[in-house]
């Protein structure tokens, strides 16, 4: 009888696992946010969505830092974003606007959000266009799902049901958004950023929690009316979109 040799296994190094536990943090925040849409606690669920972008914004640049961007870490992060952008806001606002409303409405208009969050990230894991993303970022669509909720507004079910299925269209659709990965700090036009980030900031100082609601559907607003804010930040000499495709996205 043949002995079968072990194949030997290298050891995981610290720049392979690093990304992953930044993206950890991602999946976290989505599971933490459904346990506590579960037991009504709402706001505390939609700051949950809000915390999941920050890990979704640095475990891709951890990894480009490390060089440790691998196939594992780029189905991981879809997964995460599934939970966090998709499963987490549909629930959310499912629990606080459509629960009893239209028999099994509710549960298909929420299903439906979460479904196009899913094909959305499958979509931008094999089919990859330099320039503006194709149809709204998954974490733009799920954050304005959550503002909703940080801004105390309170509309008919049938109007967030309407919310909900015209933010799963424009995730699926081609309609250009902006891109801001190419936007660093020798290409920024710094006159243009300070006007964006003064507008930021007066947001927040007149409108207080209503802030990222009237922010992202600022920034929805700029896809259907083909503007393009990452471009528009950039100094005039700088070349149009390159490919700056993420290792992990």
């Amino acid at each position: 009888m043949r002995l079968l040799k072990k194949r030997e296994r290298k050891p995981l190094e610290f720049k392979q696992i690093a990304p992953n536990m930044v993206t950890s943090g991602n999946l976290l925040c989505g599971l933490f946010s459904l346990m506590l849409t579960m037991s009504g606690r709402y706001v505390p669920a939609a700051w949950l969505i809000f915390f999941a972008v920050i890990f979704d914004g640095l475990d891709g640049k951890v990894a480009r830092m490390l060089g440790g961007g691998s196939q594992f870490g780029l189905e991981f992060d879809s997964l995460a974003d599934l939970v966090s952008f998709g499963v987490a806001p549909a629930l959310l606002l499912y629990h606080a606007f459509l629960r009893g409303w239209g028999g099994v409405l509710g549960p298909v208009v929420a299903c439906f959000f979460a479904l196009c969050v899913a094909l959305r990230l499958a979509r931008f894991n094999v089919v990859h266009i330099p320039g503006p993303f194709q149809g709204l970022p998954c974490p733009a669509g799920g954050l304005f799902i959550a503002s909703f909720i940080l801004a105390g507004l309170t509309l008919p079910p049938m109007a967030m049901a309407a919310v909900l299925l015209g933010v799963g269209f424009l995730m699926i659709s081609s309609i250009p958004y902006a891109n801001l990965k190419k936007l660093t700090r020798h290409s920024a036009d710094k006159g243009k950023c300070a006007v964006f980030f003064s507008f930021f900031l007066l947001s927040f100082a007149f409108m207080r929690s209503a802030a990222p609601l009237f922010l992202f559907a600022t920034y929805i607003l700029s896809g259907l009316i083909h503007f393009d804010w990452g471009q528009w930040l950039l100094r005039p000499e700088e070349p149009a979109y390159a490919d700056t495709k993420d290792s992990r996205r």
